[in-house]
């Protein structure tokens, strides 16, 4: 199960990244880096860990994912062919 996890980290991590960089607008002088997904067991919830630069803007950064959460994760579900899909959260 452990190895299902971390594969399902890995893949999380790459389509949660993909999803932002299609869904957000990009703001200038401002870079967000998904460093990676914590999927619960029961595969209900993922915590995504962000990475932003320059710093100074990282709430900026998180109020704006947050407000497109719904996009992300409809993406999210498109891409994946599991169920359930862990619910996104920043």
């Amino acid at each position: 199960m452990a190895d299902r996890l971390t594969k399902l980290n890995d893949l999380l991590r790459d389509e949660v990244a993909r999803a932002i960089k299609a869904e957000l607008e990009e703001e200038p002088n401002t870079l967000i880096t998904v460093t990676g997904a914590d999927v619960s067991r029961t595969l209900e919830h993922a915590t995504i860990r962000i990475s932003v630069y320059p710093s100074s803007k990282e709430s900026a950064a998180l109020a704006k994912l947050n407000e497109k959460i719904y996009d992300i994760q409809q993406a999210i579900n498109r891409r994946l062919k599991m169920r359930p899909v862990p619910k996104i959260r920043f």
